[in-house]
C-alpha cells in the first residue's frame, strides 16, 4: 500500500508542469494577456465613466433650473390680497424658486375652471390664484360680528398642482414652493396693510383678531392625489425593468435556439413565426405582470379597471420596443460588447425619465425620442385621468420605434440564420475532413501490416480486409446489436 501511494505521488509529480514548462507556457502568452486584461480594464472603465455622467449630469444644480417651472398666477381678487400675492413672489423670484407668470381673466381665464384646466392640460405645472371679493371678506372680518365668525382664511389663495405628474417634483418643487410663496403673501399682508387693519380691529372679538393674526392661508387643488408611496419610483424603477426583462429573455432565447440548431436546420418562415410569437406573447405577459404590481401597490389610489386596461398595452408597447431593440441588437453587436450596449442603452432610458426635461440642461432633450420617456408621458396622462395629455407626441414615436426596428428584425433573423447555415455547413465538413483522414490512417495501416505480414501468412489479405471493412462499419455502430438499429442507420448513412 505504502509503495502504491509513493508511486501516485511520484506520477503526480512528474505530471505536475515544472518551472521551465510554465515558463514556456507563457512565452508569447503574457503580452496577449496583459493587452486584453488592459483593454477590458480601460473600456469597462471608460464606459461607467461615461454613462454615469451622462445621469449625473442630467440632475446636476437642478436647483437653479426650478425657475423653469412655470406655474400660472391669476388675481381674482383686485386688492390688498392680490398685492401681498405678487410682493411675495417679488421677495422669492430665484432661479430655485417656480417661474410665476400673471395673467388677468382678459388673456382667457375668466373662471377658476379655466385655471384648474391649464393646470390640466399641461400648459403649467401648477396655479395659484386669489378668490373674488377675498380682500373685502377680510375687512370685514376685522370689524368683528359675524362675518368674523364666519371669516375662512384658506379661501383667500388657492394653488392648482398634479401630484402624479413627476410626483418627486410635485411634492417638492412644485407643493412645497406654493405653500412657501402663500405664508410669504401672510407677512407680506401685514407689512402692507398691518397698522391700517389693527386700526379698523375689533380687538374684543376672538374672530376678528383671529382673522388678523391668520389673514391668508393656502387650500390646494389636486388635480390627481396619489397617496400611495410608490408612486416616487414609478419614473425609474419600473422603465429599467421593462428593459431588462426582454433581454434576459432574448439571451436564453438565442442560447436554446442555437444548441438545439434552429437557426440551421428550420426553414427561415419556421424561424420568423416563432421568434415574432414570442416577441408578442412574452411581452404581453411581462407587460401583465408589470401592470399587476402597479395595481397591487396602488394602496389606497381609486382606479378603474379601464385604467389597469390601458397600462397594460402601453406596457406591453414600450416591451415589445425594447425587445425588438435587443434582437437587433444582440445579433450585430459582437458578444463581447453587448453588454456595453445594454447599461449605456438602460442608463439613456432611465435619464429621460428621472426628471423633467425643463430641469435637465437643453442637451437631454434629445431623449425626447427615446421610448421609455413617451412611455412615462402615455402613463402620466393615463393615471391622471386625460392630465398633461401628449398622446399627439408619444405615440407616433412609439410606433415609429416599431416601424424601424421590425423590419431591422426581419433583417437581424434572416442574417443569423444565413451564418448559422453557413457555420453548420463549415463545421459538417470539418467533420468529414476528420472522419476522412481517420480512415485514410487505418487504411495505411492496414496495408503497412498486410506487407509486413505476406511472406508469413498467405491469408493475410482476406483477413486485413475484412477487419478494414470491421473498422469502417465501428466508426459509426457497435459490433453488438443496439435498439433502432436499422432506423439508426438510415439516418446516419442519409
Amino acid at each position: 500500500m505504502a509503495s502504491e501511494v509513493r508511486s501516485s505521488k511520484t506520477s503526480t509529480s512528474s505530471n505536475a508542469p515544472t518551472m521551465v514548462d510554465q515558463k514556456e507556457f507563457w512565452r508569447g502568452r503574457k503580452k496577449q494577456f496583459g493587452i486584453a486584461v488592459g483593454a477590458s480594464f480601460v473600456l469597462i472603465q471608460l464606459l461607467f465613466l461615461t454613462t454615469l455622467c451622462y445621469l449625473f449630469g442630467s440632475i446636476y444644480r437642478q436647483g437653479t433650473r426650478i425657475h423653469n417651472l412655470k406655474v400660472l398666477a391669476v388675481d381674482y381678487d383686485g386688492g390688498i390680497i392680490g398685492q401681498s400675492l405678487r410682493g411675495a413672489y417679488e421677495n422669492l423670484a430665484a432661479p430655485s424658486f417656480p417661474g410665476l407668470e400673471f395673467k388677468s381673466t382678459e388673456d382667457g381665464y375668466a373662471e377658476v375652471s379655466d385655471v384648474v384646466e391649464a393646470v390640466r392640460r399641461g400648459d403649467y405645472w401648477a396655479a395659484v390664484y386669489t378668490h373674488a371679493g377675498a380682500s373685502t371678506r377680510l375687512s370685514a372680518a376685522l370689524a368683528g360680528g359675524d362675518d368674523a365668525s364666519t371669516y375662512n382664511s384658506s379661501a383667500a389663495v388657492t394653488y392648482v398642482w398634479n401630484e402624479i405628474r413627476y410626483a418627486t417634483v410635485a411634492a417638492g418643487s412644485i407643493k412645497g414652493n406654493m405653500e412657501t410663496l402663500i405664508s410669504v403673501s401672510r407677512a407680506v399682508y401685514t407689512r402692507l396693510n398691518g397698522t391700517a387693519a389693527l386700526s379698523s380691529l375689533a380687538q374684543t372679538d376672538p374672530a376678528a383678531v383671529a382673522a388678523y393674526l391668520n389673514p391668508i392661508q393656502a387650500s390646494s387643488i389636486n388635480i390627481k392625489p396619489s397617496p400611495q408611496a410608490a408612486k416616487t419610483v414609478y419614473n425609474t424603477i419600473p422603465m429599467v425593468m421593462g428593459i431588462i426583462m426582454q433581454f434576459f429573455f432574448l439571451m436564453a432565447v438565442n442560447g436554446v435556439a442555437s444548441s438545439l440548431q434552429l437557426y440551421s436546420h428550420l426553414p427561415f418562415a419556421q424561424n420568423l413565426l416563432v421568434r415574432a410569437a414570442l416577441s408578442l406573447v412574452y411581452t404581453l405577459v411581462g407587460a401583465l405582470c408589470q401592470s399587476a404590481y402597479f395595481w397591487a401597490f396602488r394602496e389606497s389610489r381609486e382606479q378603474p379597471g379601464s385604467v389597469f386596461a390601458l397600462v397594460w398595452m402601453c406596457l406591453w408597447l414600450y416591451q415589445h420596443v425594447q425587445f425588438l431593440v435587443f434582437d437587433v441588437a444582440t445579433t450585430f453587436i459582437p458578444l463581447s460588447f453587448v453588454p456595453f450596449f445594454v447599461l449605456s442603452w438602460v442608463i439613456a432610458n432611465v435619464t429621460s425619465t428621472i426628471a423633467p426635461f425643463e430641469l435637465a440642461p437643453a442637451f437631454y432633450r434629445w431623449a425626447y425620442a427615446l421610448p421609455a420617456h413617451e412611455t412615462w408621458l402615455v402613463l402620466m396622462t393615463i393615471w391622471s385621468g386625460g392630465a398633461v395629455n401628449r398622446l399627439y407626441r408619444a405615440l407616433p414615436i412609439m410606433f415609429a420605434w416599431v416601424a424601424v426596428m421590425a423590419p431591422c428584425a426581419f433583417v437581424a433573423l434572416r442574417w443569423r440564420c444565413k451564418k448559422a447555415v453557413e457555420a453548420a455547413a463549415e463545421e459538417a465538413e470539418r467533420k468529414e475532413k476528420e472522419r476522412a483522414e481517420i480512415v485514410r490512417k487505418e487504411v495505411g495501416d492496414l496495408q503497412e501490416r498486410k506487407e509486413k505480414d505476406r511472406a508469413g501468412h498467405p491469408d493475410a489479405d482476406g483477413a486485413a480486409s475484412e477487419e478494414m471493412e470491421g473498422r469502417r462499419e465501428l466508426e459509426y455502430f457497435p459490433s453488438v446489436p443496439t435498439p433502432f438499429e436499422n432506423t439508426l442507420r438510415k439516418v446516419f448513412s442519409a
